[in-house]
């Protein structure tokens, strides 16, 4: 599996295909990933919350970010963040 420890050493994509094929070989290093979702937020501060959700649902969320080698919560302000952007580009 290639480890891509750069965003400049993913290609540009013809399409869907194409990236889910690069990225079924490869994943992102957990020191990039953490970086551009802490660099990611618009602002440096950061609110602590408390969201209550179904046991079962959590164990999976966090199988799933040790799968990717990442921090559950890092993954699900990933998440949060790309359907937040979605939401936007729907509404115009």
């Amino acid at each position: 599996m290639n480890v891509v420890s750069n965003w400049e050493d993913v290609p540009i994509f013809d399409g869907e295909e194409a990236e889910a094929a690069y990225w079924a070989e490869a994943r992102v290093d957990l020191r990039l990933m953490e970086l551009a979702v802490a660099t990611g937020s618009e602002n440096a501060e950061s609110v602590t919350i408390t969201l209550r959700m179904d046991p079962r649902m959590l164990a999976k969320i966090k199988r799933l970010a040790r799968m990717r080698f990442l921090n559950y919560q890092s993954m699900m302000k990933q998440w949060l963040s790309e359907r937040l952007e979605q939401e936007f580009r729907d509404r115009s």
